[in-house]
């Protein structure tokens, strides 16, 4: 990921995830109010907010993720993991598994061994 695109999405800064009360979550037809959003505007400004604070929280969680797996493949860790097994407890493929050591390595400042 580009660090320019990066700064660019940051200043975005989109809507907060706020977290639902309980209650809410165990109505299935919930969904952070928008149900309850008479004026199709409102729910589509909301929604689209929503929308964009998914991406970045995913595009946030995947780069945790990729550092967490190119800190278990470190090599100068006594229990390093294997690109398997950590394919394995993330419930990946092998080769994905290895372009994410890969990007956290990146990610850290440099290529690892």
């Amino acid at each position: 990921m580009a660090q320019p695109e990066r700064n660019e999405r940051q200043r975005l800064r989109p809507a907060p995830l706020l977290f639902e009360p309980s209650a809410a979550v165990a109505d299935p037809e919930h969904f952070f109010d928008l149900e309850s959003m008479d004026d199709p505007k409102e729910m589509l400004d909301r929604a689209t907010e929503l929308t964009l604070a998914f991406r970045a929280a995913t595009d946030r969680a995947v780069e945790f993720q990729a550092i967490a797996a190119a800190q278990l493949a470190d090599p100068r860790r006594f229990d390093r993991l294997t690109t398997a097994d950590i394919a394995e407890r993330a419930e990946w493929t092998e080769d994905y598994a290895k372009k994410m050591v890969e990007f956290g390595r990146s990610l850290l400042g440099g290529a690892r061994p």
